[in-house]
């Protein structure tokens, strides 16, 4: 899907509306906005699809006469890794747009790849074991980047289109991110990538925010001319070309702010700030965390901050979220809500000692499968009473990721904040555990489009100077999130002697399923 929304001045949204790939684009043939080739591996999208999605949406915006002359900034947000390829020749035809035709007609010669690799993609295990030997192993490659070599992550696709296309990559005069490919259509020149959605391609530098040699050498030559120099994500990268002045009457003084990738916008959109974690709470599990002294490890991600140049973000995905939750509810609640709620609120905090590990498929965070419970002296047992699993489940998965959290250096402050979002926030009994694992207040926000939101907010910050001004003072105007749990008495008690047993015990099954004895 491709979204559009203006803010007023007072952050308020007053207008969206979005394209819908499948059913708006048709003559592209994609289920869900992309192609899933025969190998089952390699997923791509049209990248004139995407062109026409904006050529589409700006002429919605003008003939329900939306006035682009009032608009001061734009930015955008784009989907992580995905790169597109442009063809030497396409800054010339970029720069010298005509305002009497649609892009898509104008840029159609413009790329060496007409299908570009995009997030789902995964066909590129072979260049991940490249890289990583290349700068002396995975956790080597982390510290450096902030991850570890992912399939999706654009270095990795890159090596592979040079190794298997080589002639196609040799046309190729820039490579661009989604994000920075966005904003090039708006500024009608090459947009640089920015610092924020940079750290996803396995090859910035996440301490010195710049492009790792050794990663650049070992994807593909003369890349870092093809990519340009990474920005700040508060840079203002110029004004609106004079074909959108022209084409639709957007102002000629309009700032055009870095585009970011989609998580790092989501960051913005919930405005995180020192301390926050946000918890999405959907078919899988997505911890969003404000970091200011990353530890990288093998898992999870971590970002340059998309909203403060000198912090980080991380992002850790937990595969068994409200599917197993569903599960849990269907065999120890009599598929109802109210039942597992009342399981909750009738069993004590930390469960009596009893824990438990609920991995119905194959976990990443950490790689563990199966369903496995300990009693108080840690014997494993091969059953619960119903209320004692439907806690057992719920604090286990909080506990993981508090611990997951702290193993990328995160810490809970004074002032730490929990937005909850995601179908499961709406259980205030799955909130209140949320909360006292954690040992911090714990609050819902709207989240829908958050990215987008977050992308409107990030243009009034790069407006507002960026750099210099801090995001939660460009922000505060707006709505603020809605107090859901905040920690019973004595739950810091609890958990901080349970959290080291569950860590305990994790490595013990973790070591069991990677069969090396415990």
């Amino acid at each position: 899907i491709f979204e559009f929304v203006a803010v007023d001045a007072e952050l308020n949204v007053f207008y969206e509306d979005s394209v819908h790939f499948d059913r708006d684009l048709p003559e592209f043939g994609t289920q869900g906005g992309v192609h899933v080739h025969k190998d089952g591996v390699t997923v791509t999208s049209p990248v004139l699809m995407w062109v026409q999605a904006l050529d589409i949406i700006l002429e919605k915006m003008k003939a329900s006469g939306f006035d682009f002359s009032q608009v001061l900034a734009l930015s955008g947000a784009g989907q992580q890794h995905g790169s597109i390829y442009w063809k030497a020749g396409a800054s010339r035809v970029l720069t010298s747009l005509s305002p009497d035709f649609p892009l898509h007609q104008q840029l159609q010669a413009c790329f060496s790849i007409s299908d570009c690799p995009v997030w789902m993609d995964s066909s590129t295990t072979t260049q991940c074991r490249q890289l990583e030997a290349a700068v002396g192993g995975a956790q080597a490659l982390s510290c450096l980047t902030g991850s570890r070599a992912y399939e999706r992550f654009t270095g990795n696709q890159i090596a592979k289109i040079y190794q298997q296309n080589p002639e196609a990559y040799s046309h190729t005069e820039r490579i661009s991110l989604v994000s920075s490919f966005a904003a090039s259509l708006f500024l009608g020149a090459y947009s640089p990538i920015d610092f924020s959605d940079g750290s996803g391609m396995n090859l910035l530098q996440i301490q010195d925010k710049v492009w790792s040699q050794a990663c650049l050498a070992a994807c593909a030559p003369h890349l870092e001319e093809k990519l340009g120099s990474p920005v700040p994500s508060c840079s203002v990268v110029g004004a609106v070309s004079s074909y959108h002045v022209q084409r639709y009457g957007f102002a000629p003084g309009c700032k055009v702010v870095a585009f970011t990738g989609d998580n790092p916008a989501s960051l913005a959109g919930m405005r995180l700030e020192e301390g926050d974690i946000a918890v999405s709470l959907g078919t899988s599990d997505t911890l969003f965390l404000w970091l200011q002294e990353p530890m990288p490890s093998l898992e999870g991600h971590i970002f340059c901050s998309p909203v403060d140049a000198q912090h980080y973000m991380a992002l850790l995905c937990f595969k068994n979220g409200s599917l197993m939750r569903e599960k849990i509810r269907d065999e120890s609640a009599s598929h109802s809500w109210s039942e597992f709620s009342k399981a909750l609120r009738s069993t004590e905090m930390g469960n009596g000692g009893n824990l438990g590990f609920y991995f119905d498929i194959m976990e990443i965070t950490p790689e563990i499968i199966g369903r496995h419970r300990f009693n108080a002296e840690n014997h494993k047992v091969s059953a619960f009473s119903k209320d004692v699993e439907v806690r057992a489940l719920i604090e286990g998965q909080f506990m993981a990721k508090r611990i997951h959290a702290e193993g990328l250096g995160y810490r809970v402050m004074p002032k730490t904040k929990i937005l909850a979002t995601g179908g499961a926030s709406h259980n205030r009994d799955i909130l209140q555990v949320l909360a006292d694992v954690f040992g911090a207040p714990v609050y819902v926000t709207d989240t829908a489009n958050s990215a987008c939101v977050g992308s409107a907010y990030r243009a009034f910050h790069g407006l507002a100077g960026g750099i210099d001004v801090p995001f939660s003072e460009v922000v505060k105007l707006a709505s603020n999130p809605t107090l859901a749990a905040t920690p019973s008495p004595g739950a810091s008690q609890v958990y901080e002697a349970l959290l080291p047993q569950y860590a305990k015990l994790e490595q013990r099954l973790l070591s069991q399923a990677q069969g090396s004895p415990e």
